[in-house]
């Protein structure tokens, strides 16, 4: 069968729109019968006996008409009223303007003899407008707790809800974006009650019905009244980042989350993955989040180019870099990802994570080790890529330190499986995910890293450019610090450090993996054969011992006071200080 293929609308929607459409015909009937009657100040009587009564009435009929062919055209109503805007509203008044002016034409320019007074047209317009309008705002005031709380008189029944109060922080422009979507979402669990504001002008206006404050401290709880909860803890969204927009110390955000308040942030495009209404979820922010430290922002154009379309290969999927590297991935379109991990559990975790969130977006979980080079050599025979990110490592220095073989097998026997895979069968584009600690390697891990990097300059013969991306910690990855201190912190403490001048680069997972990705489309341009390693820009190494402290801030304790701190003293192979690059290694910034 051929032809196009059509989509019944849904009986609910027929018959919604249908009772709609019956109402704007009749508000529009009434409101030229309204607008003659303001023109012409007429008695009861005149309308009851009177036969011109019949010729206005006509008139209308004939004008309610021009508005249903209009509707039937452009469908206005098919909006919902309960979510009406300023979009709908500008929809309405070309729908009424257009029904106006096409009744002017069929009475003036067909029939000059109808002594119909001019003003009654304008007046005519206005009236259906304002009864168009007025009727959505009816419909939707009892369904919006906001919007009853600013209009509604203080004795009228509120709407039921159970939502927790929300105070927005952001500038006006993303308070309105946000609170769009929290008003539009009827199974939103917060209700907007505050905007701070750092300017003191917009202080005491309303957007949306929600008032500006001036800061955190006159948010009172009086507030919590349009929720029923009394005194509960209320939640803050900040739309920017708090300790780089706004200042805030890590001290002051431990006394809010001390006293309760849960700390919201809009989820960023790779954790919203497509997943239906994800948009409009707000995520508590993590304690890493508020530690002091430049953010880092990127072009996602490049890479998008690299991906877009095109297989890529993950190798320690499961993992905090590789999964970061998967949600991402498909966040930007590419149009196959083959998730390989060793550990079953990881590996269905991020595999149902991906199904629910990019359940369309085409991939496969593998369970693999990449110390067997027949499997990784039957699964790059399978999955065809033109990428890989090669992420499986054994990462964590004291437990390779202890167990120094399987390192080897892993970090060193694995990657030159991937690596063999990779240009036996033509992949364009290989990437290693390498570490700070290849640098002077101290430890076996470092050391194993060290080769790995040295392998590929061993792949030569073939097509794949070869690019290795080495950085330092990342903040909240399995095996750093901050789960540690995290955990220690929740058990009361004590909180322990190695050495109080111990220092480390750090970043979160997000941001390392955008790093990743802008240099593997850096790398792109790379001629094969000729492998390249990137450094990530980390910033300025943090004492691990502020850090310590900074967390127990955030926490709402007092360092030394409520949680200690304590040394136990450099691990073996443990550095004081990490660096990126070896002395003989010549460094170019890239771009």
């Amino acid at each position: 069968m051929t032809g196009t293929a059509r989509t019944a609308a849904p009986a609910g929607l027929t018959l919604a729109w249908a009772v709609k459409f019956c109402l704007h015909i009749g508000l529009l009937f009434l409101g030229f019968v309204l607008a003659y009657e303001l023109r012409r100040a007429l008695p009861l009587e005149w309308w009851l006996t009177n036969p011109d009564a019949v010729r206005v009435v006509g008139w209308a009929a004939l004008y309610a008409c021009i508005g249903a062919g209009t509707e039937i055209v452009f469908q206005s109503e098919r909006s919902a009223w309960r979510f009406a805007s300023m979009r709908e509203v500008v929809g309405l008044v070309g729908n009424v303007t257009i029904t106006t002016g096409v009744f002017l034409g069929l009475i003036f320019f067909l029939d000059r003899g109808v002594e119909l007074p001019r003003s009654v047209l304008p007046l005519a317009w206005l009236v259906s407008l304002a009864l168009l309008v007025g009727f959505r705002m009816v419909w939707r005031l009892p369904h919006d707790p906001g919007l009853a709380a600013h209009f509604l008189p203080s004795w009228w029944p509120r709407p039921a809800t159970d939502r927790t109060p929300l105070l927005i922080v952001g500038s006006m422009a993303a308070a309105d974006r946000q609170l769009r979507m929290l008003q539009g979402d009827p199974h939103t669990s917060y209700q907007p009650v505050g905007i701070v504001t750092p300017h003191p002008d917009e202080v005491g206006l309303r957007l949306h019905g929600v008032p500006f404050i001036a800061s955190l401290s006159t948010w009172v709880p009086a507030h919590s009244g349009l929720t029923g909860r009394g005194a509960a803890p209320h939640a803050i969204v900040f739309l920017d980042d708090p300790v780089q927009a706004y200042g805030f110390s890590t001290e002051r955000i431990g006394e809010l989350r001390s006293a309760g308040h849960t700390l919201l942030k809009p989820q960023s495009l790779a954790e919203i993955g497509g997943a239906p209404g994800a948009e409009n979820e707000l995520k508590e922010i993590p304690l890493e989040d508020f530690l002091p430290r430049k953010p880092i922002a990127l072009d996602a154009a490049p890479i998008r180019n690299l991906v877009s379309g095109r297989r890529v290969l993950v190798t320690g999927a499961g993992g905090s870099i590789g999964s970061e590297l998967c949600r991402q991935l498909l966040a930007l379109g590419c149009a196959h990802l083959s998730m390989v991990d060793h550990s079953e559990f990881l590996l269905f975790e991020i595999d149902r994570e991906l199904e629910r969130t990019r359940a369309e977006a085409g991939r496969r979980a593998i369970l693999a080790n990449v110390r067997d080079a027949d499997r990784i050599a039957e699964v790059f025979s399978a999955e065809r890529p033109d990428i890989v990110f090669h992420a499986a490592a054994l990462k964590h220095v004291a437990l390779v330190e202890n167990n120094p073989a399987e390192g080897v097998l892993t970090n060193v026997q694995g990657t030159w499986n991937v690596v063999q895979a990779a240009v036996a069968h033509g992949v364009d584009q290989f990437v290693l995910i390498s570490t700070d600690k290849a640098v002077a390697p101290t430890n076996v891990m470092g050391a194993t890293k060290r080769v790995a990097e040295s392998l590929l300059d061993l792949a030569l013969g073939g097509d794949t450019r070869m690019t290795a991306v080495r950085f330092g910690n990342v903040l909240g990855s399995a095996g750093s610090v901050v789960p540690i201190f995290r955990d220690q912190i929740a058990r009361g403490g004590p909180v322990t450090v190695t050495h109080p001048e111990v220092n480390r680069f750090f970043m979160t997972i997000p941001e390392a993996v955008q790093l990743v990705l802008h240099s593997a489309a850096i790398g792109a341009g790379t001629p094969a054969g000729r492998p390249r390693k990137f450094l990530l820009e980390m910033g300025e190494p943090v004492r691990i011992a502020d850090l310590a402290r900074q967390m127990i801030e955030l926490s709402g304790k007092v360092p030394d006071v409520d949680i200690m701190i304590e040394f136990s003293g450099l691990k073996p192979g443990e550095k004081l200080a990490e660096v990126l690059s070896d002395e003989g290694e010549e460094v170019r910034p890239c771009v």
